[in-house]
């Protein structure tokens, strides 16, 4: 379970793109940098390698080029969201091409400066399932945003499917045309009170937010997309790069998950919590790229613009953190 949203741009054009990571507690996350001009490889046996163009600035799980989430120097952002039931991993080619899911946006960060360079390289990627050494094959798909555009690459039947995503939302399953379709239910939502005539007899709401009965407030992928894009479309546009990045904090508040509210069963077949383990905010225009955890809401702030990235590294982040608001350098 994940939400991921762009934000409407700020009268002075900022434009900012919010993110939920929602999963039992108990992955080794850490905060990643990787290098710009410095050569990865996929940890696909024989898999592709690549030189960075970018640094990146983003969290990560398992390896280093793992990245989850993240924002790259020229302000693009990618998100690995869970996608259990439609996604198709590819086959392997063993043709020194071949990238597992959690080398995707690691790979396509560092080389690609915007959503139409992202979009042609895409297309062309053999990705494979690979365990990362926590006891299965994640399923996944992947937003990516700039400035000006969005889209999603998916795993499916036919093969490797490369969406644009007009409204610069995304959460679960199924697949984003799915959920497109699936807001047509939803056209009538308002943030004005409505107000009907029955043979003279005026009838109101109970109270403000009459305009918003039906959306929803569960927290299934289908519900968490409607009520995401909703908050997006009438959220006030916001007057400044600061104005933007608080609008997309409040939005994000609404899709935090406490401990106790979701459950599922883990491997081992014990009931775990589901929690919103971090939150992340990308400011693509201002440079910023900031996050908080379950356990500590204070907001850690990377400027990206004055991050050293001559040298990869990390820097683990604990399950329980308790801080004030600070710059983060890493």
């Amino acid at each position: 379970m994940c939400t991921n949203f762009k934000h409407r741009p700020a009268k002075d054009g900022t434009v900012v793109v919010g993110r939920t990571m929602e999963f039992p507690v108990g992955l080794p996350w850490q905060l990643q940098v990787l290098a710009k001009g410095t050569q990865f490889a996929s940890v696909m046996p024989g898999g592709r390698t690549w030189t960075s163009t970018y640094g990146i600035v983003g969290i990560a799980a398992v390896s280093e080029t793992g990245i989850n989430d993240g924002m790259n120097e020229a302000g693009v952002t990618g998100h690995g969201l869970y996608m259990a039931g439609f996604c198709d991993y590819q086959q392997p080619k063993n043709d020194g091409k071949d990238l597992s899911e959690g080398d995707v946006i690691a790979f396509l960060l560092g080389t690609c400066g915007s959503i139409e360079e992202i979009k042609q390289a895409a297309a062309g990627l053999t990705i494979c399932g690979f365990d990362p050494g926590v006891g299965f094959i994640p399923p996944m798909h992947f937003l990516f945003h700039d400035k000006t555009a969005s889209l999603a690459v998916e795993l499916r039947p036919e093969g490797l499917s490369v969406v644009d995503n007009p409204v610069g939302v995304g959460t679960n399953p199924p697949y984003l045309d799915w959920h497109l379709t699936n807001l047509r239910q939803y056209t009538g939502l308002t943030a004005s009170n409505p107000t009907s005539k029955i043979d003279g007899f005026t009838l109101e709401p109970l109270g403000q937010g009459g305009g918003l009965r039906g959306l929803p407030g569960d927290y299934t992928p289908p519900g968490r997309f409607v009520r995401a894009l909703v908050q997006v479309a009438l959220a006030d546009e916001a007057a400044d790069s600061a104005a933007a990045e608080m609008s997309t904090l409040h939005i994000l508040n609404s899709f935090d998950i406490n401990s106790g509210l979701v459950r599922e069963i883990d491997a081992t077949g014990q009931p775990a919590d589901e929690v919103t383990v971090w939150s992340t905010i990308a400011n693509l225009t201002g440079g910023r790229w900031s996050y908080r955890l379950h356990n500590d809401p204070t907001i850690y702030v990377v400027d990206v613009a004055t991050t050293d990235f001559t040298s990869s590294r990390s820097l683990p982040l604990p399950d329980t953190q308790v801080g004030s608001f600070v710059p983060q350098s890493i």
